[in-house]
């Protein structure tokens, strides 16, 4: 209960001093993001280097620049697997036209930009969205 009194009080702090901070923005802080270790952060490396092994990647560009990675056998079989409790729990799994797609988040619109792997009969694929900024433009 009192972690909640402190994140309830910590918000409305956060949200009141959006809603009366300058319009203009403070100096950029380019301290470094902290990361840890995650097994389905490997799933992703994983998917990634198999990718680029075989030169299986590419840019697209839908509102946003993304360089799209593309795996298949061990690497998506393992991811595929992974994703399946996670798609279940956020209804981010769709079976449609003989395909079974699972993605990291609930699909709205399209797959443009999504992390998805999709199996049609025994062969499974992922394709991975790395956000990229115009650099990566063709």
């Amino acid at each position: 209960m009192r972690q909640t009194t402190i994140l309830l009080a910590a918000s409305a702090a956060t949200l009141g001093a959006c809603a009366t901070a300058p319009e203009t923005a403070g100096p950029a802080d380019f301290t470094p993001i902290a990361s840890t270790p995650s097994a389905n952060a490997r799933l992703y490396a994983d998917c990634i280097a198999q990718a680029t092994q075989r030169n299986r990647y590419g840019h697209a560009y839908e509102e946003v620049h993304v360089v799209i990675f593309t795996c298949d056998g061990a690497p998506a079989r393992a991811f595929f697997d992974a994703l399946g409790p996670w798609a279940a729990s956020q209804n981010s799994e769709v079976v449609t036209g003989g395909r079974t797609i699972r993605a990291t988040t609930r699909i709205e619109r399209d797959l443009f930009a999504a992390d998805y792997c999709e199996k049609r009969g025994e062969a499974v694929t992922c394709s991975i969205s790395l956000r990229t900024g115009e650099f990566a433009r063709p």
